[in-house]
């Protein structure tokens, strides 16, 4: 007889409870729907509110404890998931259905990220600086913001959810974080690491559940003063229509349509390695996702040719078998818009060279599997020219001048992530300069970015807030000017600078 799936349940105020609506949903492998992974708590603005309180009430003692303190516990919490860190990547993989090497990949992101916020602790300097008046000191100092909403995606459903909870932890906020629905076990495992460790009661909090039911009460919630999202644009934008109301912080990482560019000197080996990899890593499933190339003329011809051989040989699969290249889509609706695309391309007349079709057979038929897709000679009136479709469909687009490959590159509602391979310096760093984008590579694809550097977007891409580096602080936390007057006697800043005794 099968093992029955276990029901797993929100932590709110340091216990693990139902929830209020006595109802769940299941969390099933899209590499396999037979094989469900679990049942999660369909949780609504009863359970939410339940959290945001104790949220509330354990900011008044977390904020309190010295940062090195948090950061203590914050590198404990990473220390588990290195210890942790296998089985960990093979449950992001049966959830999301990526390659284990990647998911590997996504639970080091975390425990690095772990431990650079835990030596940030240390490390969250202010200023002090000399006063306009005699006898009189200013300084800036940091301090936490409040209850922090953590709205994260199913993409990298261990990395994110640390590059938001480490640095919110660390300035003394307490969270409630609200995963994806598709990839709810990730953040399970990574809340009950910080049960474990000895995060205080109520400083982390978890309720899963849809958008509408909790994400929207989450941000809606008075006691919430900081919400952070990634995910669509379309999605940030309401969120950040609701919490303008009140006046909350927003931070939002939201879509991309990344291009590379490869110039007539590039190492085109090299070039069709990153352009393979920054494609159909993920399965095409990430913000920063190599969605277009833009290829010089002299090299167009050779460079598709090699790509597309090696994109016709790229082996798709369960993420779980080691000889796998390429995942399933993380849904049935994923897979469906991936397609839907294939056919908008199709009918405005880009040139389709492989791929475009749903995998079938024994292998394929219980998981949404796509063969990695590469159109040419894509023209950028084109709707896969212009539009996110998060999926492995590659437009390749051809261009005569540099000055033509950049306004292609920035012709584009977003701006993220941006690449160039060349062997000329001149022109990597004119691309540096020009390309407007929040990433750029040199001879590297669209993806890789590193937790130590601030990650985000610019234009539809983000409200402009960084994830990721010691920038991250400046979300969640507020400064404070403070000034201390030891004279002895009134002093009127702008007012009596006049009457200071002059050095003759």
């Amino acid at each position: 007889m099968a093992k029955k799936p276990p029901v797993y349940k929100n932590y709110i105020d340091g216990k693990w409870v139902a929830s209020a609506t006595g109802k769940t949903f299941p969390n099933v492998n899209p590499a396999d729907t037979d094989d469900v992974i679990g049942y999660f708590q369909d949780s609504d603005e009863r359970d939410v509110n339940a959290a945001v309180a104790a949220a509330k009430a354990a900011f008044e003692k977390w904020r309190l404890v010295p940062a090195p303190k948090r950061a203590e516990l914050v590198m404990k919490l990473g220390l588990w998931l290195k210890e942790n860190k296998e089985a960990l990547a093979r449950d992001a993989t049966r959830e999301m259905g990526k390659v284990l090497a990647e998911t590997r990949g996504d639970v080091q992101e975390g425990i690095d990220c772990s431990l650079f916020w835990a030596g940030e602790g240390r490390r969250m300097y202010g200023e002090t600086t000399p006063s306009e008046l005699p006898n009189k000191f200013a300084m800036t100092v940091r301090q936490p913001i409040g209850v922090c909403a953590l709205i994260t995606p199913w993409n990298f459903p261990m990395a994110i959810p640390t590059w938001k909870m480490m640095p919110a932890l660390v300035c003394g906020n307490t969270v409630v974080i609200k995963p994806a629905t598709l990839t709810p076990l990730s953040v399970w495992n990574l809340v009950r690491g910080a049960e474990e460790v000895g995060f205080p009661k109520g400083v982390i909090n978890y309720v899963t559940g849809s958008g509408r039911k909790v994400g929207n009460p989450l941000c809606e919630h008075p006691d919430v003063s900081l919400v952070s999202f990634t995910g669509s644009t379309e999605v940030g934008r309401q969120i950040n229509l609701a919490c303008a109301k009140d006046f909350k912080r927003v931070g939002l990482e939201m879509g991309g349509k990344n291009a590379v560019i490869v110039m007539d000197d590039a190492d085109l080996e090299l070039a069709v390695d990153g352009v393979l990899w920054g494609a159909f890593g993920t399965t095409g499933q990430r913000c920063t996702a190599t969605s277009r190339c833009l290829v010089q003329r002299g090299v167009y011809k050779k460079f598709l040719d090699a790509l597309v051989k090696r994109a016709k040989a790229l082996k798709v699969g369960n993420g779980l078998d080691e000889s796998t290249e390429m995942g399933p889509a993380v849904d049935a609706s994923q897979l469906q818009t991936d397609l839907d695309y294939v056919a908008i391309g199709k009918k405005e007349g880009a040139k389709l060279l492989c791929g475009g079709k749903r995998l079938t057979g024994k292998k394929y038929d219980k998981g949404f599997f796509m063969e990695p897709t590469v159109f040419a000679d894509v023209k950028p009136t084109m709707r896969i020219f212009r539009e996110e479709i998060f999926g492995p469909v590659l437009s390749v687009v051809p261009f005569q001048t540099f000055e033509e490959a950049v306004a292609l590159q920035n012709d584009c509602a977003y701006g993220l992530s941006g690449s160039i391979y060349t062997r000329d310096v001149n022109l990597a760093f004119r691309a540096m300069r020009d390309v407007h984008t929040g990433l750029f590579y040199v001879n590297a694809p669209t993806i890789g970015a590193e937790n130590h550097l601030p990650f985000g977007g610019v234009k539809q891409t983000g409200n402009g807030h960084r994830e990721g580096g010691k920038e991250a602080l400046d979300l969640f936390s507020e400064w404070k000017a403070i000034y201390v007057d030891f004279s002895g006697t009134l002093q009127r800043a702008q007012i009596d600078t006049d009457r200071i005794v002059k050095v003759e």
